[in-house]
């Protein structure tokens, strides 16, 4: 069971590593993909698993910040435009263009056309990289999308943006998974106890959270990418900075599909801002809240549940209202907004998730604060950047790090599974084909898949009803991917916990023989770990995760 992670645990004391970055979140996972591709010796830890915290609970959307002109920010939205239009570049499979249909309700503080006229500025600073956007009226809108409800809606837009076709920790964990397989030694569940520095080396005691075993990493450099507990890991090694994090949090709520469009609805909420509507294949994701928190161990709350169903019974025209019990899975996450000095508002309307990195140059050591996915490119480069002015060599510096495999690559694959009418396996439940999917996922690992079905069948096997994962992809999981709970399989490598409630998951006939697969002769242990976890997330009144 998980021979990788146990593997990398041994390794971590030996030697001294050029960079051990603490956090395995977005903006760790591009640090250590980035100095690994390089040349760099690279330790990255987490005291959970990877894409933990705020990683694996966003809205799925990599945009470029249109709500940013309205605080005139210009900058910030060509920078993110940019970052933008690079990332769907770099990754085609998984970042893709989507339709944002927005309706401005009657009275609201701008009229439709001049919001219009911002998206327009929104698409040239854009570059023209994506559609033009069309300006709607009520009747047009209900035209193009019948479940909204238009009685008081003034008018409305479209325009595009891009998002990521599956789950925000799978994209994260690629890159760990990539900064891997450039030798990078990363191990999820490994809390780090503070750091000291001793002579020219960092030495981080460290914790492996499964077991209880206590060691030491020596490293040249540290980096505190540990999302939002930078603050604490920072003064927990005595680090002075400039920035510092407030939280808001957001939730989303996950029904049923409410509409066969495959486009985001956008809204203003009751307070003002965006509220989304996003397609997740059968399902959709309704969202999102902004309300201020003094810690990152958030939680929804019977008033946020009810704030986003009653501004989406409110905005659309359903057969009949979303209740709580329509509620299939529930994410909650909150946002880490960098700002300088101490105190400030959480306030996800007006602050910026722009990320800024503090130094500490004498002592080799940075810090990451805020940042978003749409950015994460352009972090893995400032990173890489900011190591070598710390005079760490880069012997590989103009190595290009990330995006899919080249097309001689995924043609191989495309060509290889039409041969075997590898489609024709697609699960009924399944929101696209499985080539494409395996594609997206698995890059050119899904070549090894694919041989592994042709020689077994039974590989192909669906063994969690609803879900869309084939037996060679869990087995591909307990090989590859460190699953160390069974949460890490079901919501963070796959997104099996967001789209199948909870109660179908833990009567699935496969899900024991899907724990044997990942774990071996701990499975059980780790089944009864996953349903002790979950009856104590349950909310009574829905039975359903918080």
């Amino acid at each position: 069971m998980n021979n990788l992670r146990k593997s990398n645990i041994r390794k971590l004391p030996k030697g001294t590593f050029d960079t051990l970055i603490i956090g395995g979140g977005i903006n760790g996972a591009v640090a250590a993909s980035a100095l690994a591709a390089k040349g760099v010796k690279v330790a990255l830890i987490d005291k959970g698993d990877f894409a933990g915290f705020t990683s694996s609970n966003s809205s799925n959307l990599a945009w470029g910040g249109i709500k940013y002109l309205e605080s005139y920010e210009y900058g910030l939205v060509n920078k993110l435009c940019k970052s933008r239009n690079h990332l769907m570049r770099s990754y085609p499979s998984t970042v893709k263009e989507i339709r944002f249909l927005t309706s401005i309700q009657k009275g609201f503080r701008f009229p439709p056309l001049f919001i219009y006229m911002g998206t327009l500025l929104y698409w040239m600073m854009g570059r023209l990289f994506t559609k033009m956007p069309n300006y709607l009226s009520g009747a047009k809108i209900k035209s193009l999308e019948n479940v909204i409800n238009t009685q008081n809606v003034a008018g409305g837009f479209e325009y595009s943006d891009a998002y990521l076709q599956d789950n925000d920790a799978r994209f994260v964990f690629n890159f760990i998974r990539s900064s891997m397989s450039y030798g990078c030694i990363a191990a999820n569940y490994v809390e780090s106890l503070g750091s000291t520095r001793n002579g020219d080396t960092w030495v981080t005691k460290a914790k492996d959270a499964i077991t209880g075993e206590e060691f030491e990493i020596n490293s040249k450099v540290l980096i505190n990418a540990a999302g939002p507990f930078v603050d604490p890991m920072n003064e927990l090694n005595q680090q002075k900075t400039e920035h510092h994090h407030v939280f808001s949090k957001g939730i989303h709520l996950i029904v049923n599909r409410v509409t066969d469009s495959n486009k985001v609805l956008a809204f203003f909420a009751d307070d003002g801002r965006l509220f989304f509507v996003i397609p997740m294949g059968p399902k959709t994701c309704i969202g999102t809240t902004d309300s201020q928190v003094d810690n990152p161990y958030a939680h929804v709350t019977e008033a946020d549940r009810q704030f986003v169903l009653d501004n989406v019974n409110k905005l659309l025209a359903l057969d009949k209202p979303l209740t709580k019990e329509d509620v299939i899975a529930e994410r909650c996450g909150v946002r880490p907004l960098a700002i300088k000095g101490t105190g400030g508002k959480a306030d996800w309307v007006q602050l910026s998730r722009k990320h800024a990195i503090d130094q500490n140059a004498e002592y080799k050591y940075m810090s990451i604060f805020g940042g978003k996915l749409t950015d994460c490119i352009n972090v893995g480069d400032e990173v890489a950047t900011i190591v070598k002015s710390f005079g760490v060599d880069l012997p590989y510096a103009d190595f290009k790090w990330y995006g899919e495999p080249d097309d001689t690559v995924r043609d191989e694959f495309f060509h290889r599974a039409k041969l075997m009418n590898f489609d024709a396996l697609t699960p009924q439940t399944s929101s696209e084909p499985l080539t494409s999917r395996f594609w997206r996922r698995y890059g050119r690992n899904a070549i090894n898949m694919l041989e592994a079905i042709r020689e077994n069948p039974a590989k192909a096997e669906l063994l969690i009803e609803n879900s869309e994962y084939l037996r060679v992809e869990i087995e591909h999981a307990a090989q590859r991917e460190m699953v160390t709970k069974l949460e890490d399989f079901l919501r963070r490598r796959s997104k099996i916990s967001l789209v199948v409630r909870q109660e179908d998951i833990l009567a699935a006939p496969g899900l024991r023989e899907a724990c044997e697969i990942l774990f071996g002769d701990e499975a059980e242990a780790k089944l009864q770990e996953y349903i002790a976890s979950v009856r104590k997330d349950v909310s009574p009144a829905t039975d359903v995760i918080a």
